[in-house]
């Protein structure tokens, strides 16, 4: 059963016998029981209950009742009953009650008075309202402002129904004359509104008066002013638009925040003068930093990028006072700073930011931070966008992110060393300091990704003699003594660095650190020596400087192929570099005895896993290389590995180039359009902002910035047919998507001779999707057509579906006919859009990521990066994977897609297809989502396009 409803109370669902005890408390004389009564009565009621035989019951003993509960409980009754009859009419007893609310309004209580004024607020029945309205306004003027404020909501109320007008003719101008001489503000507030719905000239024109006292206002009153100031300006009348700014500029030193945030939202969509923005952006800035609230630190944010969008050149002025919110200790909130500020660098601002990033890493040090290395991680990204973008500023920043190498938040340290690893290839004159200070911090790299790319580093920058004897050193260092293990007479391999026999030398070092003693009791070893474990026997541990030797044995063969190939590199560089030979060929002896006791540790049962076949293959490689190098092999190794990584960064740069010239928006207008020259006009008056607001329109106006980019051939894209020609009524729907609303325009037009009544849109939806408003019934003449629109909400990015059907009446047939709706589908490439992320982020979000969708390949498209292009287009997705790597004709592509969702939803795919020797494609596409519904929508899509069909 559903009815419009004001109020809800849960309530269980009575009996008869129930009613009857209602129905015998209320004729009793007793004051709780009978507003107890009344409370059960109204639950009832609410749940659906029909209770027909009360109302005469309480007509003959409530009305009568002078306590104020039973009172009020009595207008809660009347507002939820039913005053119709199935005509539409009022009932006929609703008369009964008149009298009682005339009494209600003229009573000398105040509380009686205001409960019966807001009642009838919700009164809708012109026959029960029309002898009420001496008295209501006769409350205008009540020297209490309790009933005052209610009593200017219910002459506002009455004057909007559809024939108010008639019941209180001079309404506005009542209200207008009680706003003069009002001190209450919520009195104010009321009928301030009540103009600016019903009479908006006269409330303009109150505004306007009074624009001086503007800001001594109270806070209600200043919000109902700026709703009433966006409002007008969305007209096409901007006359005043100048004084209207002038009155926003004023409030902005309000002091109520929720006022002061308003105003720099409404100054913004009002002027785009500079001056106007600056001071929306300080506005902006001030709350963000004097607001505790990390949800209202958020949206402030968005405000601001909303401004740096259009504005960058004002909001560049502002880029320290935002970098203060890194003061927040929540991640999400720092997050979105660092991105605005990174969209916000100029070469005047580059080192000031960089200098109070470098503080904000140095803070991450003391370890009081919750989260610190997550944090840490943010700041090395952005200090390394930063340089990449500015080269100037590396030289000042990267020695000390070079400290963080060792970072026990293995995430940070990579990104430290990605960003080491650029800024040695584009800033050569860093080049001798940054290896040198590798290779001082190499022992203090912990994660085997980390030491691979630090290796990487050594073998192809190391060019002088003393850096390339100083990354051998270092690496056999860190490998330790030779073998990596020993075979006791017993049969038994042990650790060669394990101190087993005296004469085997081990490394100890002090500590401090308190220990757990076996009694469960805390000591502290300050002069004994600890001596360092390998994973032989801690599996995982690290000993201080041995950190090569540690991942090796516990298994990690891909970072022994890293050190092979690292190795010969130095050693065919010292071989360029050392005059001696008896020097360099005693690097490639010990290089090549290190390789083979990788190799004898790899095959041997020392560990449980056995070296995989692609490590073995390079470390031999590796060793048949220093035993027999040519020039072609030589060149190969010192010179085209590196020319490769700087391909890449240019490919890169120019990528991000291309991104942010397509990004940059062109507003283009016709060669007829008007131009309202400003030297030409008068500018008596008027203040500097104002002028200011001018100017820019004319120029807005001249370059096409008002003019809309909405697409006429894409509107009719989005016409759903609902009917078919031959059905009685015809409907077609336009679907509007706009974040987490859809918006159905339903046109409904009359194909028959005869007059269709009560035609209502009835419709259902299935997924995420919730209406908003109720269906309501509609009288159709013959031939005639009728706009209804539907509103509903999306709660998640999952493809729904929407049906329905149009009931309506005719005279001539009692029956209510039914006409059923095509389903309109809606489409989840509507909530997606492209979106670009780091290759670390996508590979921790994949392999964190729980739902995954599996999609064959079927598909009728031959090529391979045809298939690709295709499934781009179709889903709406960004390919992470860069061009170069998706160049050549080898029958094999993979490649990584992204987007995310409008609900801030990651949607993950990957592609990986190969070609068949019949020339078909075959392999698969997998969709990784933290939610199911954009999985399995994603994946639905894909499989209904892939085809190559439209």
């Amino acid at each position: 059963m559903e009815k419009p409803c004001s109020l809800l109370v849960h309530f269980d669902k009575g009996s008869a016998a129930m009613a009857n005890e209602i129905k015998a408390d209320l004729e009793g004389s007793d004051g709780p029981a009978k507003a107890d009564a009344m409370r059960r009565a109204i639950s009832l009621l609410l749940n659906g209950e029909t209770l027909p035989q009360l109302f005469i019951t309480i007509v003959r003993y409530v009305l009568p009742s002078e306590d104020h509960t039973v009172q009020k409980l009595l207008l809660l009754y009347l507002e939820i009953i039913d005053r119709r009859d199935p005509a539409g009419r009022a009932l006929p007893e609703m008369i009964l009650i008149c009298q009682n609310l005339r009494n209600n309004l003229q009573s000398p209580n105040e509380y009686i008075r205001g409960v019966t004024l807001r009642f009838l607020c919700r009164l809708s029945e012109p026959e029960v309202l029309e002898p009420l309205v001496p008295s209501v306004l006769t409350n205008l003027e009540h020297r209490h402002q309790f009933i005052r404020r209610h009593a200017v909501s219910a002459v506002s109320a009455i004057y909007r129904l559809p024939h108010g007008d008639q019941l209180i003719p001079d309404a506005p101008e009542l209200v207008e004359r009680m706003l003069a001489s009002e001190q209450d503000a919520s009195a104010r507030r009321n009928a301030f509104l009540m103009l600016c719905a019903c009479a908006q000239e006269r409330a303009v024109s109150y505004l306007l008066s009074n624009a001086d006292r503007v800001a001594e206002w109270p806070d209600l009153l200043q919000m109902a002013v700026l709703d009433l100031i966006r409002k007008v300006c969305r007209s096409q009348n901007r006359a005043n638009k100048g004084r209207y700014i002038t009155i926003i500029t004023s409030l902005l030193s309000a002091t109520s925040t929720a006022v002061v945030y308003e105003c720099a939202g409404a100054l913004v969509s009002l002027s785009s003068a500079p001056t106007a923005v600056r001071a929306a952006a300080n506005t902006y800035c001030q709350l963000l930093s004097s607001q505790s609230d990390n949800n209202v630190k958020l949206i402030l944010l968005d405000r601001l990028n909303e401004l740096r969008t259009s504005h960058r050149d004002v909001m560049v002025g502002v880029v320290m006072d935002v970098l203060r919110a890194l003061a927040s200790p929540n991640l999400d909130v720092k997050r979105k700073v660092l991105d605005l500020v990174l969209d916000l660098l100029t070469p005047r601002n580059v080192e000031e930011v960089v200098l109070y990033l470098k503080k904000e890493v140095v803070k991450t040090q003391a370890g009081d931070l919750e989260k610190g290395g997550e944090y840490r991680q943010m700041l090395v990204q952005t200090i390394h966008a930063c340089a990449v973008e500015y080269p100037e500023v590396a030289g000042s920043v990267v020695h000390l992110l070079m400290d963080f190498l060792g970072d026990t938040n293995v995430a940070a340290a990579v990104d430290v060393v990605l960003f080491v690893r650029e800024i040695i290839e584009t800033n050569p004159k860093l080049r001798v300091s940054m290896i040198q200070r590798l290779i001082d911090t190499f022992y203090q790299i912990r994660a085997s990704r980390v030491c691979s790319t630090a290796l990487w580093i050594l073998g192809e920058y190391s060019l002088s003699l003393s850096e390339v004897e100083s990354a051998i050193a270092t690496i056999k260092q860190c490998l330790g003594d030779l073998p990596f293990y020993t075979v006791s007479d017993e049969g038994e391999t042990t650790d060669s660095a394990k101190p087993v026999q005296p004469v085997v030398n081990s490394v100890t070092v002090s500590s401090r650190r308190p220990v757990v003693l076996a009694d469960g009791t805390y000591a502290t070893q300050s002069a004994a020596t600890e001596i360092i474990s390998t994973p032989s026997v801690a599996p995982g541990s690290l000993a201080s400087t041995l950190n090569l030797r540690s991942l090796i044995l516990s298994g990690d063969f891909n970072l022994s192929a890293v050190v092979a190939c690292t190795l010969t590199k130095l050693v065919l560089r010292l071989e360029e570099v050392q005059p001696s030979k008896v020097e360099s060929n005693k690097a490639c002896t010990e290089a090549l005895l290190i390789m083979a006791s990788i190799l004898q540790l790899g095959q041997s049962s020392y560990l449980p896993h056995p070296i995989d076949n692609d490590s073995y293959d390079r470390i031999v490689l590796c060793l048949r290389l220093l035993c027999n190098p040519g020039d072609d092999v030589r060149n190969i190794w010192l010179h085209s590995c590196r020319q490769s990584f700087a391909k890449m960064l240019a490919e890169k740069q120019f990528r991000e180039t291309e991104e942010v010239k397509a990004k940059a928006q062109i507003s283009h207008a016709q060669p007829d359009d008007l131009i309202d020259f400003y030297h030409l006009k008068s500018r008596k008056g008027m203040s500097q902002l104002e002028l200011e607001d001018e100017v820019h329109d004319d120029l807005k106006a001249a370059t096409g910035g008002f003019t809309k980019d909405a697409d006429d051939a894409n509107k009719l894209n989005r016409i759903l047919q609902l009917t078919g020609f031959s059905d009685p009524v015809y409907a077609e729907a336009f679907v509007t998507v706009h974040h987490y609303d859809i918006v159905l325009d339903v046109t409904v037009i009359n194909r028959t001779k005869e007059t269709l009544q009560n035609l209502c849109l009835e419709l259902a939806t299935m997924g995420d999707l919730k209406l908003v408003d109720r269906p309501q019934n509609y009288t159709l003449a013959p031939e005639s057509s009728k706009q209804i629109r539907a509103n509903i909400k999306v709660s998640s990015t999952e493809t729904g579906v929407i049906f329905g059907n149009i009931v309506y009446e005719t005279s001539n047939v009692m029956e209510r006919s039914v006409v059923v709706l095509n389903d309109i589908h809606i489409d989840i490439m509507d909530y997606i859009s492209p979106a670009t992320c780091a290759d670390v982020t996508f590979r921790n979000m994949w392999a964190e990521f729980e739902w995954e969708n599996k999609v064959a390949v079927n598909t009728v498209i031959q090529d391979e990066k045809e298939f690709l292009n295709h499934i781009i287009k179709s889903t709406n997705m960004k390919c992470l994977t860069p061009p170069s790597a998706l160049d050549g004709e080898c029958g094999f592509l993979a490649a990584n897609l992204y987007a995310k969702s409008v609900f801030g939803e990651d949607a993950l795919v990957n592609i990986s297809i190969e070609k068949q020797l019949d020339g078909k494609l075959s392999g698969y596409i997998r969709i990784r989502s933290k939610t199911q519904g954009i999985a399995l929508s994603l994946g639905d899509k894909i499989t209904l396009k892939q085809k190559g069909g439209s």
